[in-house]
């Protein structure tokens, strides 16, 4: 059965969200690196850290992870920051 929604390996990055997370704060600019970044089919990339296997068994119902999902979190900062990118639906 195809899926709804696929995610297109060949999209490329296109353009920052927000701040770098050196701008804001959350890295010494050596390995840490969260971000949010459009990609140029419209959809968008978040490098975070991997917490898939902390979160997996306690999400709310309703919430479900394919097996080739992950489950990342952001400094909640840089959300904020890059609201101003991000439309109105």
């Amino acid at each position: 059965m195809a899926r709804a929604w696929e995610a297109d390996p060949s999209a490329l990055f296109e353009r920052r969200l927000g701040k770098s997370a050196e701008e804001l704060g959350n890295s010494d600019g050596n390995d840490e690196c969260p971000d949010i970044w459009q990609l140029d089919n419209g959809d968008v990339a978040v490098i975070g850290r991997d917490l898939t296997a902390v979160y997996g068994p306690r999400l709310p119902q309703g919430v479900n992870l394919a097996p080739d999902e992950r489950l990342v979190v952001i400094p909640g900062n840089m959300l904020s920051a890059a609201k101003k990118d991000i439309p109105d639906a």
